[in-house]
């Protein structure tokens, strides 16, 4: 089978697929060490090891490939299945996958360093802000106003407004830390403290939208 899925030679898709991903991971690495001006679509071409009409035939300009790369970013941390809400499994167990998959994302090296970077790029470029908030924050927040709003449905939670439910979650699992975080006042949490944290936010969600 593994056969069929990968060719061991020849062109084909899994090559092509192959490719993209090196540009994705060439374009987060420049982005986030020279910023979004001083990363050209020949130097991620140069760090992908691939020619700058591969990179163009993937992703039709930078500003695509940088809201690509912020997507990417954020399904390695929460990817889509985390937001599926099996029958049999209880809401919070749910949630507590979600908070620490959300608290890993915001609090790596890479997460920090775009915020700042966004911060930086805020009076000068609305559009790359909006293509940054559409491509990571506001699919995160898309995907968990659809679970809420299956779980409402379900009557594992009673949510009258979803969406706001969504962003009042996220907002527990960054709580003080993220800020300080950002700004360089203190480390992020770690360990069993992330792990308290997650827990008492998920907590305090739970008591607020219980059946």
């Amino acid at each position: 089978m593994s056969n069929k899925v990968l060719p061991p030679s020849g062109p084909g898709r899994p090559k092509d697929l192959a490719k993209r991903q090196a540009i994705l991971e060439a374009a987060k690495t420049l982005f986030l060490s020279n910023g979004y001006d001083g990363s050209s679509m020949d130097a991620i071409a140069a760090e992908a090891g691939v020619s700058k009409l591969t990179v163009y035939s993937h992703f039709t300009d930078k500003e695509t490939l940088f809201a690509a790369a912020v997507k990417s970013k954020c399904e390695e941390q929460l990817p889509e299945l985390l937001f599926e809400l099996p029958a049999e499994t209880p809401i919070e167990t749910v949630l507590l996958n979600i908070g620490r998959g959300f608290h890993r994302l915001i609090n790596s090296r890479e997460s920090v360093e775009l915020h700042r970077l966004m911060i930086s790029l805020a009076a000068q470029d609305s559009k790359l802000s909006k293509m940054f908030f559409d491509a990571g924050p506001q699919r995160v927040l898309n995907e968990m106003e659809h679970l809420l709003r299956q779980a409402n449905q379900a009557g594992k939670l009673r949510i009258a407004n979803p969406a706001g439910a969504a962003d009042q979650f996220f907002c527990l699992i960054k709580g003080g830390a993220n800020f300080r975080l950002l700004i360089g006042c203190s480390p992020a949490l770690e360990g069993d403290a992330a792990e308290q944290h997650v827990q008492e936010a998920v907590q305090v969600f739970l008591r607020a939208y219980q059946a």
